[in-house]
């Protein structure tokens, strides 16, 4: 079973956000992590890069395929989970522990762009 936390938004590319305040928290969700398979590799693009919604700041790659990671919302990097760079299998035992980018949030509008938990499920029931 699939699980979608009711604590995060989401978007249609499979990340997952949690806000704090003018800080957010981006990793991929249980859905998307199930869809790769055994991870064995994160990446993402400098702390202190300026990100709009929508680019890919990084990827996920498995045993079956590499993905890209896009931005949810525009932001800052702050900071890159480094406890995945050596244990990127972490991801897989628990998508919503393991975040992937720690964010200072520029636009926070667009958390009205994102997607709550029906939304979400129904993007997923459609692939």
């Amino acid at each position: 079973m699939i699980e979608i936390k009711n604590d995060r938004y989401y978007a249609e590319t499979h990340e997952w956000i949690l806000f704090e305040d003018d800080i957010a928290y981006i990793g991929i969700t249980d859905f998307a992590q199930s869809e790769l398979g055994d991870i064995v590799y994160v990446e993402s693009e400098e702390e202190g890069e300026l990100f709009e919604q929508g680019e890919i700041f990084g990827s996920v790659e498995s045993v079956k395929m590499a993905s890209d990671l896009y931005m949810p919302i525009d932001g800052e990097i702050l900071e890159f989970n480094e406890i995945l760079a050596d244990e990127p299998e972490l991801i897989n035992e628990d998508a919503y522990e393991n975040w992937i980018i720690k964010v200072k949030v520029t636009n926070p509008d667009q958390q009205n762009d994102l997607l709550g938990v029906k939304e979400y499920q129904a993007v997923i029931d459609e692939e």
